[in-house]
């Protein structure tokens, strides 16, 4: 497949192993570090961005498909309030389009869709407004020792109970035995409920980039343009004298502030001298990162809609949703989402085996055709060796160091950033561009306070 990211960065970083002297250094070239970046040189700001991977965007990548429209196998979705990631396309000329949604998802288990008004779906709709009750309420802290895993064991029904963990696993991407109720609640609060989290339209899923979150990536690295090093991993960050030190495996960086835009687990292999505070360095040991296995299948149009939406919630192992995400003017793309476990169940099939066991289900529903697409283009996050996983970092059961939003409070001249410090929508895209704002509205700040 051919993958359109932007890769010039990474053949000037190649050329480029000498020491940097620069005012800033910003590490990890996602959208929060890139905006960061960017709204400094605005301010006529020397900046560096150090990115540890060959390609730039962090948890967005998108790929063109072999009838020319783009992918998104990261992530894609803006919601009905994002404002700034709007802005940002409109800005780079990215098309922005509501996605096709016809309502409720068709809940498929076994050869047997579930009825609206089947009990199952009665009682699981009943608990889902029972949870967003109790996330606006608050929860005691003993919650932070009861798994999701625990709550699902006293739901009563085999199919509501594996119909309310199959939309855990979707929306939050964390094992059940490693995900508190204290934790849920907190996030369903800070991401605006469940009916923000779950919808599609008026929700956090009701638009697409036409040309794909790569498109923003690659406008914001072409304005920085040779300021943005690939293949840079950072190993150490020393802070002495007022001044900054950067190792990667490229090269040193010098720098009179720094700018951390990484998720908090992946924040383990870098070494920092003096050593972090223990709060700050328990965020990056008591967070892990959710597992979550995204594919495409692109056909040649849309055929599904003559019989159906082509948004469903499928009970059966790996348990998934599929979404109809094809752009205005066609072709056809169906996205599949599994996580958890049943995402890293996936890993010990090939690719040929993966697309038969996710399209199978939709047979009955879709047509035959379903199982013949033109390509098919997939991503298991948990295995990318520099994002770590996805959708974003999660707190460890009994701990609190990873609740949204994580502590941001710069650190001598170390500051933070990435999507999972956003006041508003972290673990979205337009959490990651408020934090890149926020952040470099910090440094700059304290940089003019110098002068």
């Amino acid at each position: 497949m051919e993958s359109r990211m932007r890769q010039e960065p990474a053949q000037t970083a190649r050329a480029a192993d000498a020491d940097i002297a620069t005012t800033v250094a910003v590490i990890g070239a996602g959208l929060s570090g890139l905006i960061a970046a960017r709204e400094l040189r605005r301010q006529g700001i020397d900046v560096v961005i150090l990115e540890a991977a060959d390609r730039l965007g962090g948890r967005a990548f998108s790929e063109t498909t072999p009838l020319g429209s783009r992918v998104d196998l990261g992530g894609q979705w803006i919601g009905h309030d994002h404002h700034r990631v709007t802005a940002l396309a409109a800005e780079l000329g990215v098309q922005k389009f509501t996605m096709h949604s016809e309502g409720l998802p068709t809940a498929i288990d076994g050869r047997r869709r579930l009825p609206l008004w089947s009990p199952s779906m009665l009682a699981f709709g009943a608990i889902l407004v029972g949870v967003e009750a109790l996330s606006h309420l608050g929860g005691p802290t003993r919650w932070n020792a009861v798994t999701l895993a625990d709550a699902l064991r006293r739901v009563p029904g085999r199919t509501p109970r594996r119909l309310l963990e199959v939309a855990a696993l979707i929306s939050w991407t964390a094992d059940p035995d490693r995900y508190t109720i204290l934790a849920m609640t907190k996030m369903i609060r800070q991401q605006g409920g469940l009916r923000t989290i779950l919808a599609t339209t008026g929700g956090a899923q009701e638009a697409l980039l036409a040309e794909g979150v790569g498109a923003l990536v690659d406008g914001l690295a072409a304005e920085l343009g040779d300021r943005v090093r690939a293949g840079h991993r950072v190993t150490s960050i020393t802070q002495s004298n007022g001044e900054i030190t950067v190792d990667t495996v490229a090269g040193r960086v010098r720098a009179a502030k720094v700018i951390i835009t990484v998720p908090p687990p992946t924040r383990r292999r870098i070494s920092f001298v003096p050593p972090l505070s223990a709060r700050r360095d328990a965020l990056a040991h008591n967070t892990y990162m959710g597992s979550v296995y995204k594919a495409i299948a692109v056909y040649n149009t849309p055929f599904w809609r003559n019989r159906c939406s082509g948004e469903f919630l499928v009970l059966d192992a790996p348990g998934r949703a599929v979404f109809d995400t094809s752009p205005p003017e066609g072709p056809g793309h169906l996205c599949i989402l599994v996580a958890g476990p049943e995402a890293r169940a996936l890993d010990r099939l090939d690719p040929a085996e993966r697309r038969a066991a996710l399209l199978g289900a939709l047979t009955d529903y879709v047509g035959s055709e379903v199982l013949e697409p033109v390509s098919w283009h997939e991503k298991a996050w948990h295995q990318d060796e520099f994002v770590g996983g996805g959708y974003l970092a999660l707190p460890e059961p009994g701990t609190t160091e990873g609740f949204l939003p994580v502590d941001a409070t710069p650190v001598g001249d170390i500051h933070w950033a990435g999507t999972e410090t956003a006041e508003h929508h972290a673990g979205y895209f337009e959490g990651a561009i408020e934090s890149g704002n926020r952040a470099a509205a910090e440094v700059a700040a304290a940089l003019a306070r110098r002068t």
